[in-house]
């Protein structure tokens, strides 16, 4: 079956964002190949001038439109990645662009949209009604619409990515793509099968965004809901990506919430860089699926790192808690004077850092001579965390484990 682009095309694309865009380093990662039981190297795409590889594709893109398209102006729709290319690359070629945005984007992502010097419209809970937004000032005003991922030149953008990576590491065994409408799968896919037709391509979508999963099985999984990687939230593939990704793609994994957690803490703790959730989903599929990819030379891509640092400082502590390294425990007794200076003696003798205490003595749940005393305490990990419950438990205080864990 023919496909909406080929080999030359992504050739002639690459050669169009010479020196327009980043060559982003292609590194291997030790520490990530430890985690992973794989030997795992990853194309920073988070060092592109926007934060990610959307540059490639909206650049190729822009460069195609005729001068009296220029004139009009562009128009595109996008959670926030594609959103941030288009304005910073049609600022630097004096093209006006308004983008609409779904009203849940990161407010990160629309501010930085709004300084590269873009109109931004905040339209809709999704990227679906954000489209039907474009398309009516793409109607009104004339505008030229630049699609974030159903788009031949969009995709042969995006495909210089692969070039790049197997001219830096030929020996690969396969690739590990995040996916969510197609283009930055579609592009790879075409040049790294050109390059090396036996390279192993696989696609990772969000557990709740499993929209290619059901395109090509022909599945009815439900799709939608609150996501950490909603670079990757699309709910219709692209007509144009869809008969490549069906095949070329070995398979396609599905990787949920907490995967993607451990991802963007993974890439911030071993890696030691910034991943937002659609940029780490080729690691989190990784981390999930370790019988996949054992004992393989894998190339990772990490497409995007722009997250909010509340988010990710949130990701990291929910991270800890995971592996038992914070934990949070109640403890209701009797008040009396010390008390507090007690137990911090006991944990202190006990190595463990605290971070946090509050007293409760106004709960009715609480005797009118008690207190309820709650504890966030750092740990070195489970088998610590298990020591400093039995040292309380042994001194008479029977803590109760809260927080992430429980309701209450």
């Amino acid at each position: 079956m023919s496909h909406a682009i080929g080999i030359d095309d992504v050739v002639a694309a690459r050669a169009i964002i010479a020196d327009q865009v980043q060559r982003t380093p292609m590194l291997p990662s030790p520490r990530l190949s430890a985690a992973t039981g794989a030997e795992v190297f990853v194309k920073y795409e988070n060092m592109q001038t926007t934060g990610s590889f959307k540059e490639r594709g909206a650049l190729v893109r822009l460069s195609k439109l005729r001068e009296d398209e220029r004139r009009r102006g562009v128009v595109t729709m996008s959670a926030g990645n594609h959103a941030q290319a288009v304005a910073y690359h049609a600022a630097r070629l004096g093209i006006d662009a308004t983008i609409v945005m779904p009203e849940t984007t990161p407010l990160v992502k629309v501010e930085n949209t709004r300084g590269f010097g873009a109109t931004v419209v905040l339209h809709g809970a999704t990227l679906y009604e954000s489209a039907e937004r474009a398309a009516e000032l793409v109607a009104a005003e004339g505008r030229t619409l630049v699609h974030p991922y159903d788009d031949a030149h969009v995709m042969a953008g995006q495909g210089s990515v692969a070039l790049e990576m197997l001219e830096e590491t030929p020996d690969l065994d396969c690739l590990v793509i995040p996916i969510g409408g197609g283009g930055l799968f579609a592009g790879m896919a075409v040049a790294a099968k050109a390059v090396r037709p036996d390279i192993a391509l696989y696609g990772v979508e969000a557990a709740l965004y499993p929209s290619f999963v059901n395109a090509i099985d022909g599945g009815d999984r439900p799709v939608g809901g609150p996501t950490l990687a909603e670079g990757i939230a699309v709910k219709t593939v692209g007509r144009l990506t869809l008969p490549i990704v069906r095949d070329h793609a070995r398979e396609i994994l599905l990787v949920d919430e907490t995967a993607i957690e451990d991802g963007v803490n993974a890439y911030a703790t071993l890696a030691r860089t910034m991943a937002e959730g659609a940029g780490a989903a080729g690691l989190a599929a990784m981390l999930a699926y370790p019988d996949r990819f054992a004992g393989r030379r894998v190339g990772l891509v990490l497409c995007g790192g722009n997250i909010d640092a509340r988010l990710l400082a949130s990701i990291m502590i929910r991270s800890l808690e995971r592996q038992d390294r914070i934990a949070h425990l109640r403890i209701t007794t009797a008040d009396r004077p010390g008390l507090l200076g007690v137990i911090a003696s006991l944990l202190g003798s006990l190595g463990a850092n605290i971070l946090e205490v509050s007293h409760g003595r106004l709960f009715l749940d609480v005797p009118a001579k008690g207190v309820s005393l709650d504890v966030t305490v750092e740990t070195r990990g489970a088998d610590h965390t298990a020591e400093v419950f039995a040292a309380l438990e042994a001194g008479g205080y029977a803590p109760r484990r809260i927080g992430w864990r429980s309701a209450t």
